[in-house]
């Protein structure tokens, strides 16, 4: 006796029977495909229009569309003729996603007869039984003449594929039709399952001032279907939407630097932007691809070092704030002139540098917002290794109790290790309204709450920040 899951092996049995289907139900393929667009958007949905050659009865008839996204939204569905604008009336549409396997075929004859057939492991003589099928939950129920069994000793044969039963998803329209020419009809709907990303590559020149940008677009195709041939369109924004599932994107890396490629068209729509992808391409099912979005040249960059504060130590008196903290650097460029001044996708930035032996290293990679043209982009890449800082609190005092006042003291030492000068920003911010009373170089005022210092550590040396900052809570 054998479990259940010999139920594999009637695939071979069924997949030559004829489906019980309506007779006159029309069966609308990919070979009836004219056009395809899919417009994916960054919440994980996509809007498909599917374009195809059909020839119905001027009468009501049902039209079976294969091979569409087995996520779809059905809701969102729309049928329409495109050639014969109104001649198509939509009665009645289903969506079938109770695809065909041993399984679900099983349970689509439980009540009625099937036929089992024993193989004698001996001699290779087979013998065919007749079994009603009394249940499928968990397992299966056989009622044989003489006894009930609840395991397949055998395979199982079944005389027809159940019309609820197809072998991909399909949606099918109830309709009434004028026309009596062939027409070209679209079906446009929404789906889950498929989603983008942007993806970039720079190579940074080896004195950091230049950086030649790649830029590609992720997709990912979740839908249960595959997308030949397809014009593709991105939409770029936070668009609302309602649904219930998300896209969860496998991580890949990005494309070659030094590409040069077509850049697509891009284009507003709404409070969005919309970037229709240049070429045509095929979105397998399963399937994780880029497609090249951008490439620029020389991009004027600029590289810092930053050391950043904490709020928390002006409000009371505190132990050494830390040794050998870390710098942070940045590299930042602004969206505009030469092959950028498009709005760039949100999407994750790697960078690599060229070491002594001319090869291109990883040094670091960020996120980026979406980001319209003009603006600037300021990717943190690390922690220097060569620059650190010491930081401590040297006096803290009450000046007043009501309303709270006091005065801190600080000293802020940056160490160099390189073989040049480098130039550290201390970034303080500061809470409450606050003035600095004394200081051992000139700052500026970056913000309401924040106090920036512009230090240059020269070589093998190190450079002493002091200062005094007088809070008012």
């Amino acid at each position: 006796m054998r479990p259940i899951s010999v139920c594999v092996a009637m695939l071979v049995v069924v997949c030559a029977l004829p489906v019980a289907a309506d007779p006159g139900e029309r069966i609308s393929t990919l070979a009836d495909q004219r056009s395809l667009s899919v417009t994916i958007y960054n919440q994980g949905i996509a809007l498909v229009r599917d374009e195809r050659r059909v020839t119905l009865p001027m009468a009501t008839s049902r039209i079976a569309l294969r091979d569409v996204s087995a996520q779809i939204q059905p809701e969102t569905a729309l049928f329409r003729s495109v050639s014969a604008p109104g001649a198509i009336t939509v009665l009645e549409q289903n969506f079938d996603f109770d695809l065909l396997s041993p399984e679900a075929l099983l349970k689509a004859y439980t009540g009625k007869t099937i036929t089992v057939v024993h193989t004698n492991a001996k001699t290779g003589q087979e013998k065919r039984e007749s079994a009603r099928v009394l249940a499928t939950n968990g397992g299966v129920v056989l009622q044989y003449a003489d006894r009930i069994e609840t395991t397949v000793d055998g395979t199982i044969a079944f005389p027809a594929i159940p019309g609820s039963l197809r072998d991909r998803p399909t949606l099918t329209v109830d309709v009434d039709n004028t026309a009596r020419a062939p027409q070209d009809v679209e079906l446009a709907y929404l789906t889950s399952g498929l989603g983008w990303r942007a993806d970039y590559v720079g190579a940074l020149s080896a004195d950091g001032t230049s950086l030649d940008l790649d830029g590609s677009v992720t997709l990912t195709n979740q839908s249960g279907t595959t997308y030949p041939n397809a014009n593709l369109l991105l939409v770029a924004g936070a668009v609302h939407v309602v649904h219930s599932q998300q896209l969860t994107a496998q991580d890949v890396s990005g494309l070659a630097v030094g590409r040069a490629v077509s850049r697509p068209a891009v284009s507003d729509i709404g409070d969005f932007h919309l970037y229709t992808m240049p070429r045509r391409t095929t979105i397998a099912n399963q399937q994780t691809k880029q497609v090249a979005l951008l490439s620029a040249r020389s991009i004027r960059t600029t590289k810092t070092l930053e050391l950043r504060g904490a709020t928390y130590y002006y409000n009371s008196s505190s132990a050494d704030l830390g040794s050998r903290l870390p710098v942070e650097s940045y590299l930042s460029f602004v969206n505009e002139h030469g092959d950028l001044g498009i709005p760039l996708p949100a999407g994750t930035i790697r960078i690599y540098q060229r070491d002594v032996h001319g090869n291109n290293q990883f040094v670091g990679s960020d996120t980026i917002p979406h980001t319209p043209k003009g603006e600037s982009i300021r990717l943190l890449l690390g922690n220097s290794f060569d620059v650190t800082a010491h930081k401590s609190q040297t006096d803290y005092h009450v000046v007043s109790d009501n309303p709270t006042i006091a005065e801190s003291s600080y000293r802020i030492v940056l160490n160099n290790a390189k073989d040049s000068a480098a130039t550290v920003l201390v970034v303080e911010p500061i809470p409450g309204d606050w003035t600095i009373t004394s200081e051992s170089a000139p700052h500026v005022k970056s913000s309401s709450s924040t106090a920036t210092w512009t230090l240059t550590v020269p070589p093998n040396a190190s450079t002493t920040l002091t200062y005094t900052a007088r809070v008012r809570f």
